[in-house]
């Protein structure tokens, strides 16, 4: 399997135009998870999935891969982070949750 990159077939996508690779990548189950546990710094792998309701071993394994090679995170001694592009979509993510926020509270559920 080719890794997921701008520029390959990607669900939805016969072009892999970055947007379509990018969504691609974060509607893998577990992906947002990882990224949005990655906020408030390095994780080691234990700990990560700890904090990712103990995810499988060999699922974690599989995304933090892909983000590796997406350039979206790094694995130093003390663990994975964001890169400077994976802080930036951090920071776009971050945007979406107070978005979410306010919409949900502006729904009429009664």
């Amino acid at each position: 399997m080719q890794p997921k990159k701008p520029g390959t077939r990607v669900r939805g996508s016969t072009t892999g135009r970055p947007i379509m690779v990018l969504f691609d990548v974060l509607g893998q189950r577990w992906t947002l998870r990882i990224l949005w546990e990655l906020r408030h710094g390095r994780l080691n792998f234990r700990d990560l999935r700890a904090q990712c309701d103990d995810i499988s071993p060999t699922v974690l394994n599989a995304r933090l891969k892909t983000l590796r090679e997406l350039a979206l995170i790094d694995h130093q001694d003390g663990g994975y982070a964001y890169t400077s592009a994976g802080a930036e979509l951090s920071n776009k993510l971050a945007g979406f949750d107070q978005w979410a926020e306010n919409w949900a509270k502006s729904l009429d559920l009664s």
